[in-house]
């Protein structure tokens, strides 16, 4: 499981690794956080030259992982909170005990949500919040992860287990529902690496998860088994969302697609090369 946590404003990638039961997080961003550095690698890499013991040790300390964040799935260096103390102890900043009480507190809250859900659906929301999203919006994008997780479990009990085949078979629901796959809606949108359902409007959100509900309620169902038959299922499901969409746009003259999305205005002039 991966996603994002604060330190204060500043946001530090993580994973939890349900096997070993421990966070790892991304390096760099620890070290933009400590540094305030606006080239955190090369912060490193000097870090490392000037520190032999760590450089030594670098591979087994950080070991490169890929992360599942809002920015997309990327392949990151990471350490977990014995291998970040070892880091930090290399970089001289008063940000360091505030931080090592940070990475604790973590560590605490993560066994709190697997005690409880509840309590990781609640920071979920804040997080939200802290960005700026409204509270109506907000509902219905939890209701959206909630309304996935249902989908997914399916899937895994129902023969489909790779994170490439889940994909593709989302790429399959909104291709049916939307007309387009998630790489080709985040062009219309004009994003990059950042989630997509992070995007959404209303009615895009409100379709999305009708399409994957439709889906969830087909394999619970009719009971497909491996990827082929998931497929057929995904088409049949987003079908149902993509017919009332469809329905819709045409009493509304309106689509649904919409080319509007959340980045702030700043990042928005940035990433249209303005």
């Amino acid at each position: 499981m991966s996603n994002i946590k604060l330190f204060g404003s500043k946001q530090v990638r993580s994973h939890w690794n349900e096997v070993e039961e421990k966070w790892y997080f991304v390096v760099e961003d620890v070290v933009s956080i400590l540094t305030d550095s606006k080239d955190a690698k090369q912060y490193i890499k000097r870090m490392r030259q000037r520190d032999e013991e760590l450089a030594k040790g670098w591979v087994q300390i950080v070991p490169t992982l890929t992360i599942d964040t809002p920015g997309g799935k990327q392949r990151m260096s990471c350490s977990d909170v014995k291998g970040i103390f070892r880091i930090i102890q290399s970089i001289p900043s008063p940000k360091t005990e505030p931080f090592k009480r940070w990475l604790a507190q973590v560590g605490s809250e993560r066994l709190e949500e697997i005690e409880n859900p509840e309590i990781a659906t609640k920071r979920t929301r804040e997080l939200y919040k802290l960005k700026g999203y409204p509270d109506d919006w907000i509902e219905k994008r939890m209701r959206s992860i909630a309304i996935r997780e249902e989908l997914t479990d399916e899937w895994k009990s129902h023969g489909v287990d790779k994170q490439r085949e889940y994909a593709i078979l989302t790429a399959e629901i909104s291709k049916a529902t939307f007309g387009l796959t998630p790489l080709e809606y985040k062009e219309v949108k004009g994003l990059k690496s950042q989630n997509l359902r992070d995007h959404f409007n209303d009615l895009e959100l409100i379709f999305s998860m009708l399409g994957e509900a439709s889906t969830t309620a087909i394999v619970h169902t009719q009971n497909p088994e491996g990827f082929i038959q998931n497929q057929a299922a995904a088409h049949q499901g987003g079908k149902i969302a993509g017919d009332a969409r469809r329905a819709l746009e045409l009493k509304t003259g309106e689509s649904i697609v919409s080319k509007e999305n959340y980045l702030p205005k700043r990042k928005k002039r940035i990433e249209l090369g303005e």
